[in-house]
């Protein structure tokens, strides 16, 4: 007997929206398709609800104890429909065990992108100060948690680096090394160091955050084309993550390169408590559906938060629905409710429709979201 049954839920295919059953047992994906074999519960969702596997947000800040950019991990993530996140250096090799613990008691899975910088968040500027950068101590750390440091973070703009330029990335791309290749998460911003120094030094499966930023140093020449360097980096397996965060997305830099072809490998929402609260990310769930009003497809749309952000960081539990896999899940709506919404740069785009999550499944175990609570008539 299985533990759940989901029956006729809308799965999210390019060509049509296909009603499927998906069955969970044990906290993982037993079977999909019609089936018919019982439950201890059985949802019937009447296929007026999709699902996709469980949203990954690939870089979020969550460290409850962080002082500058901080929240809770189910904050950001259950109870928007987020099953997992990804903290992108919030905390360094100093506090990696305490933020351990801390999602421990998560419903949220919880990852970490270790900082270079042994302090982490503490100040704007971590890599000021080459001291802080202590190879032995990220390879102790990444040797205590192996399962949950999943790559590295290093936040290469003006504000951060200080009088050091390139220097941080080169010691950044060599603790990258002697950790197993660990996928490196490289935060761009103003300049010094120019993007073109840093693209040169990054390689396959590296990740430019921030990536449709509307900074002077951003991925766009000023006459509106791709940047050679970027390009180089494309070519080489160089993948580019939204972040949108408080100063870092432009509807009109995403929009130029997207319909250049150049589009995000992942969506993310490089969320906090202020930009959770205060605007304009919300959630991630908002800056998705931003993607939607720019043009890309709902599909193109969710594999970045599934499959595409399970691929980038190796979690390969994650990301699809398959039997065996972990039994995460997003249920979700597309409302038809025109929207004005907000980049960084405080421009507004009118969008129809938006996602609204109702539901998120993690290992198996419900979680309604407050609209799913209060707009559709199923419990988990």
């Amino acid at each position: 007997m299985f533990d759940l049954l989901l029956r006729r839920v809308r799965r999210v295919r390019l060509a049509d929206d296909t009603l499927t059953d998906i069955a969970i047992q044990d906290g993982k994906i037993a079977a999909t398709g019609d089936i018919d074999a019982p439950a201890r519960k059985t949802v019937d969702l009447n296929g007026e609800v999709f699902v996709s596997a469980g949203w990954i947000d690939s870089h979020v800040h969550c460290y409850p104890n962080s002082p500058i950019y901080h929240d809770e991990p189910d904050s950001v993530g259950i109870a928007t429909g987020v099953t997992t996140v990804v903290d992108a250096g919030s905390t360094g090799a100093d506090d990696v065990d305490d933020f351990y613990a801390i999602t421990r008691r998560a419903s949220t899975e919880v990852f970490a992108l270790l900082n270079i910088s042994r302090v982490g968040l503490i100040a704007q500027n971590e890599l000021a100060n080459m001291a802080n950068i202590d190879a032995d101590a990220v390879k102790q750390a990444v040797t205590r948690h192996p399962d949950f440091i999943v790559g590295l973070k290093a936040r290469m703009s003006s504000s951060v680096v200080g009088e050091n330029g390139i220097t941080p990335l080169e010691r950044a791309k060599a603790i990258q090394k002697e950790n197993g290749d660990l996928p490196l998460m490289v935060h761009i911003g103003n300049n010094p160091p120019n993007l073109d120094e840093i693209a040169e030094l990054l390689s396959s499966g590296d990740i430019i955050t921030h990536c449709y930023n509307g900074k002077p140093n951003r991925i766009l020449t000023p006459s509106g084309e791709l940047r050679a360097s970027i390009s180089s980096a494309l070519k080489r397996g160089v993948r580019l993550d939204v972040g949108h965060g408080t100063a870092s997305f432009s509807f009109e830099v995403a929009k130029r390169a997207i319909a250049m072809g150049i589009l995000p490998h992942t969506i993310s929402s490089d969320i906090y408590c202020r930009n959770r609260i205060n605007g304009p990310v919300g959630s991630l769930a908002s800056v998705m559906s931003k993607f939607l009003a720019i043009g890309m497809s709902l599909p193109q749309v969710i594999d970045c938060v599934t499959a595409n952000a399970a691929d980038g960081l190796c979690l390969a539990r994650k990301g699809r629905i398959q039997p065996g896999l972990d039994a995460d899940l997003t249920l979700f709506t597309l409302k038809h409710q025109p929207t004005v919404l907000t980049d960084a740069e405080n421009d507004s785009l009118q969008a129809e429709y938006i996602l609204v999550p109702l539901a998120a499944i993690r290992a198996g175990k419900g979680y309604m979201t407050e609209q799913g609570s209060t707009e559709h008539a199923f419990d988990l």
